[in-house]
């Protein structure tokens, strides 16, 4: 049912913050003119997609600027409720709160609404989803647009679909499975053994079949179901061609074998990069877990639907793993740690019988990859759903602040620029930098070498001797 929150006050900087807010794919703001059931399809677009917020009740002004105008009285916003709550009865997707500012007229409503596991309706039966910054139609009749929402949410899985016009000796027969069954399943044969697993429909191996027991699964399921590793000599925000450390590689082969070999490619081209830090250039290192992990996930929860391989980029200073589609189900970047939603059940479930499982601590797998960061002092990795794909991006970045590895930099080097800093922190914006510098100066932390304008402005340890 429709969580009420009541009434929040807040302050003049949130008020600002909120009118200062872009719309977005998680973000809507409405005038108080919205009618009840175009809030009703709005919240249903975003119970559809990734989740989001609503707030009802602020102005677009002619100037480009927003407009606090809330309703004169809660009871005024009675009819959005009263459609919110018939909308998503016998669930708790939504939360509603009435937020108050000082000086700005009256209530506006903030709506919160999470990712929904099944499809949502409207109070019309229509079903929207939201994309980017708008809602778009699932036309119910377009199978194609409903299958496509299905398989997104997790409703429908594309390992199950049968291949058409492959034998199943593809997979009965392979070296793979005949490994797997004389370790994993002695007690019976490959072929009654898939079948009864749904490995195998009318004799035809599904996705799942042919991903895990196929010798060569690309060669059945093309562009879908390799792995490409790139190696980019940057710390760029994205690599470039002219960055790239040779000729990218292509992890083939039947699925675990392909996380494994995936996992040592990685570790092997990290042990090459460098990255700066206050002693020096060191070695990158990540814990192997957090690669398998990371990389197990990648693989074994991506949408295979998506005609697009898994791709891993190392850079100098991190290591981005990108899986096609979106986060299944209710799981969202914010709970993800917290939750489980398997969008490819038998892959997870039969990858976990193969010795030596890539998966074998179901469930813990991001836990690990995260605890195994911080242990060592990295920042813990950052998950991205921008609704077509999932990146993880694992940091080559230390725990402590900007300013304190500027300190203990200066301390082995005697001087720093922004160039360097940014170098040693993994801080991309120049101007960001610039701003910890000024901030370091105010505290007295460090100051600018006098003799250096430009782009040669560097910076020493401790204060201003002539500000003494």
């Amino acid at each position: 049912m429709l969580r009420e929150l009541g009434i929040v006050d807040i302050d003049v900087d949130a008020l600002a913050r909120i009118l200062a807010l872009e719309e977005s794919h998680y973000l809507d703001l409405k005038a108080i003119e919205l009618t009840p059931s175009n809030l009703g399809v709005h919240a249903v677009a975003f119970a559809n997609g990734a989740g989001g917020e609503i707030y009802l009740g602020v102005d677009e002004a002619n100037d480009g600027r927003r407009a606090w105008r809330g309703f004169a009285t809660v009871e005024d916003a009675n009819g959005a409720v009263q459609v919110l709550h018939e909308t998503f009865q016998g669930n708790d997707l939504v939360s509603v709160e009435f937020v108050r500012a000082p000086g700005v007229p009256g209530f506006v409503v903030h709506v919160i609404i999470e990712k929904a596991r099944e499809i949502v309706e409207t109070l019309a039966g229509d079903v929207y989803v939201r994309v980017s910054a708008q809602k778009m139609p699932v036309r119910l009749k377009h199978h194609e647009e409903l299958d496509r929402l299905k398989l997104d949410k997790g409703i429908a899985s594309f390992e199950d679909m049968p291949l058409t016009g492959v034998p199943h000796e593809v997979i009965t027969d392979s070296l793979t499975v005949t490994g797997f069954m004389l370790e994993a399943v002695p007690i019976s044969l490959p072929l009654q053994w898939l079948a009864s697993q749904r490995l195998l429909i009318d004799e035809r191996p599904t996705v799942a079949g042919a991903l895990l027991f196929a010798d060569e699964p690309q060669a059945l399921l093309p562009k879908r179901s390799a792995i490409k590793i790139s190696r980019y000599k940057s710390t760029d925000k994205e690599g470039h061609r002219d960055q790239l450390d040779g000729t990218p590689l292509t992890i083939e082969g039947a699925l675990v074998q392909q996380i494994r070999d995936s996992v040592q490619c990685v570790r092997e081209i990290v042990e090459s990069a460098h990255v700066q830090e206050a002693q020096g250039l060191v070695s990158v290192q990540y814990p192997t877990e957090t690669l398998h992990e990371i990389i197990t996930n990648a693989v074994l929860h991506r949408d295979y639907s998506i005609a697009t391989d898994v791709q891993i980029r190392v850079f100098d200073n991190r290591i981005e793993v990108e899986s096609p589609g979106r986060l299944p189900g209710h799981v969202t970047v914010n709970n993800i740690l917290d939750e489980q939603f398997a969008r490819n059940g038998k892959l997870v479930r039969i990858a976990n019988k193969f010795p030596e499982a890539p998966n074998k601590d179901t469930g813990e797998g991001l836990d690990t990859a995260f605890q195994k960061m911080r242990d060592i002092g990295l920042v813990a990795p950052q998950i991205i759903d921008d609704g077509n794909r999932v990146v993880v991006l694992v940091r080559h970045e230390r725990l402590a602040s900007y300013e304190e590895q500027i300190l203990e930099y200066l301390t082995s080097y005697g001087e720093i620029n922004n160039s360097k800093a940014r170098q040693l922190t993994g801080e991309g914006s120049e101007n960001k930098m610039k701003r910890t510098f000024e901030k370091m100066m105010d505290a007295k932390q460090i100051h600018r070498d006098p003799t250096r304008r430009g782009s040669a402005t560097a910076y020493l340890p401790g204060p201003n001797p002539d500000e003494q």
